[in-house]
């Protein structure tokens, strides 16, 4: 009995067997080819170049060449109507005294403007409105921002007053410091090269990781502050920061 039952099970089994492969067969034949390739360590490690990864600093400083002027406006009253009322003829007055001075239009603008609740101590009844708007000039004859600030103070109405300087158009400046960062940097390749024995090759990559345009010197001017108002402009920094990496010859 068990001797028959073997013979009728293996015959079975190999006729599942088959019927599997061809099914394996077809489904293979319906998919799309996919290829997969193990990356050889010595291909890897032969496209590595040998090489001297260096950074560079500098800094060129120049005398600005604009003003940037800002000055704040705001009004409390009663309700935000009225507040913004206020606020709009002080602005429309000191906006006239300003464009008296030569400012074009181009060279004025507002940065910023507000208008909310004022809030009593116990932080829940509003016991005013208070509206607020923030203008900014553009001077381009730095030598006599003075006369600008003080023709602000002058007019009246304007809470802040400050002024910072830079550079009209940075893009020399800034191409003069990072040439020297550059060479800064094929300094330092140079000296390691020199410690390991090796030979500065031709430049693989270079970044630039960071410019910074000007330095703002800011300068607080107070309501009715005595004219003329003196306003030393001294020199703005141009900062640039390069990586670069050598090869090695």
């Amino acid at each position: 009995m068990q001797s028959s039952l073997r013979l009728f099970l293996v015959p079975l089994a190999v006729a599942l067997a088959a019927a599997m492969a061809v099914a394996a067969v077809v489904i293979a034949s319906n998919r799309q080819p996919v290829f997969l390739t193990t990356p050889s360590a010595s291909v890897s490690l032969s496209t590595i170049e040998p090489a001297i990864l260096t950074s560079g600093d500098a800094t060129v400083s120049k005398k600005p060449d604009l003003a940037i002027v800002s000055a704040g406006i705001d009004s409390q009253q009663s309700s935000a109507s009225g507040a913004q009322a206020d606020l709009a003829a002080k602005a429309g007055k000191l906006i006239a005294r300003i464009k008296a001075l030569g400012v074009a239009d181009k060279d004025l603008s507002t940065t910023g403007y507000w208008i909310g609740p004022v809030y009593g101590p116990n932080g829940q009844n509003v016991t005013g409105y208070r509206a607020a708007e923030n203008l900014q000039v553009q001077w381009h004859s730095v030598d006599s921002v003075g006369k600008t600030l003080d023709a602000i103070v002058q007019e009246g109405g304007a809470t802040q007053i400050t002024v910072s300087f830079s550079l009209a158009d940075p893009k020399s400046a800034q191409a003069e410091a990072r040439t020297l960062a550059i060479g800064e940097a094929k300094s330092k390749a140079q000296a390691m090269a020199s410690a390991a024995g090796v030979k500065v090759g031709q430049v693989i990559r270079v970044s630039d990781l960071s410019t910074v345009s000007r330095y703002p010197i800011s300068y607080g001017a107070a309501a009715g502050a005595p004219a003329p108002t003196q306003v030393p402009v001294g020199q703005v920094d141009v900062q640039v920061s390069v990586e670069v990496d050598f090869a090695i010859a």
